[in-house]
C-alpha cells in the first residue's frame, strides 16, 4: 500500500504519511523495533514539514516515537522525547486534556522502566488527582493510573501503601467491571503479589488461588514459597505440613520428574 501511494499520490501525501504512520505501528507490534523506530523518525520529519510541529499528527507520532524508544530499551531517549512532548500537548491542548493525562502517564511509565523510581513515584502522585478530576474515579484511564502508583510504591518497598492502593483498585474492579473481569483478575493477582511482598504470605496465597486456582503452577510455588520462610523462621512443624502438601500436589499436578517438585 504504501509503495502504491506513493506513486500514485507522492511521497508527501497526507494519505502516504498516514500509511507510512501505520506501517511502522506494524514493525512496533510485531517487535521490528529498529524499523519502527526508523520510520517513525522519518515520519515525524515529514509531518514537521508538511504539517507543522503544533499538528496533532505530528503530536502524536512523537509520542508514538518515544514510546518506541522505551519498547527497545533506549529509556534516555524515550524520557527526553517524552518530556518534550509533555510540553508540546500542555501548550497546544491544555494541561487537563485527556490526551495530555495520557502522555504524563507514559512519561511516569519511561522513568520507570528506566529504573528512576522516585521520579516515577513523584509523577504518578501528581497525576492521580488530575485523573480523578478530569476523568472521574471510575474512568479506566484513572483506575490504570492508581494501579501504577501502587506498583510503584511496591517496587520502592513502601508495601502498605501499595497494598492498600491495590485494595482499592480491586474493589473499583469488582465494582465497575465485575469479579470475573480480566482486568479484574489482574488486580487480583497484583494485590496478591503486594502481600507476597510484605511477607502477608497467608492473605498472598488465598488471593493467588481465587485467581488461578488451588492447582496452577504459579499458587503451587507460592505454597512452595510459604513453606520455605516458615523453614527459615525456625516453624519447622508448619514448614515440613506446608511442604509435604505441596509436594503432594506437585506430583499429582505436575508429575514426579518435574523440576519443581523435585526442589520441593
Amino acid at each position: 500500500v504504501l509503495a502504491e501511494r506513493e506513486r500514485v499520490l507522492g511521497a508527501d501525501h497526507p494519505d502516504t504519511l498516514t500509511v507510512r504512520n501505520n506501517l511502522a505501528v506494524a514493525y512496533k507490534s510485531a517487535g521490528r523495533f529498529g524499523e519502527a523506530i526508523e520510520l517513525f523518525e522519518r515520519v515525524l520529519a515529514e509531518y514537521e514539514c508538511v504539517l507543522g510541529a503544533d499538528h496533532l499528527d505530528t503530536l502524536n507520532t512523537r509520542n508514538n516515537l518515544a514510546s518506541t524508544y522505551k519498547s527497545a530499551g533506549r529509556f534516555g531517549e524515550a524520557i527526553e522525547l517524552y518530556e518534550q512532548v509533555l510540553a508540546e500537548y500542555e501548550r497546544v491542548l491544555g494541561s487537563d486534556h485527556p490526551d495530555t493525562l495520557t502522555v504524563r502517564n507514559n512519561l511516569a511509565v519511561a522513568y520507570d522502566s528506566a529504573g528512576r523510581l522516585a521520579e516515577a513515584v513523584d509523577a504518578w502522585e501528581e497525576l492521580l488527582p488530575d485523573c480523578q478530576r478530569v476523568l472521574g474515579a471510575d474512568h479506566p484511564d484513572t483506575l490504570a493510573v492508581r494501579n501504577n502508583l501502587a506498583h510503584a510504591y511496591d517496587s520502592v518497598g513502601r508495601f502498605g501503601e501499595a497494598i492498600e492502593l491495590f485494595e482499592r483498585v480491586l474493589a473499583e474492579q469488582e465494582r465497575v467491571l465485575g469479579p470475573d473481569h480480566p482486568d479484574t483478575l489482574v488486580a487480583r493477582n497484583n494485590l496478591a503479589g503486594a502481600y507476597d511482598s510484605a511477607g502477608r504470605f497467608g492473605e498472598a496465597i488465598e488471593l493467588y488461588e481465587r485467581v488461578l486456582g488451588p492447582d496452577h503452577p504459579d499458587t503451587l510455588t507460592t505454597r512452595h514459597n510459604l513453606a520455605f520462610a516458615y523453614h527459615s523462621a525456625g516453624h519447622f512443624d508448619e514448614a515440613i505440613e506446608l511442604y509435604e502438601r505441596v509436594l503432594a500436589d506437585r506430583v499429582r499436578v505436575l508429575g514426579p520428574d518435574h523440576p519443581d517438585t523435585l526442589t520441593t
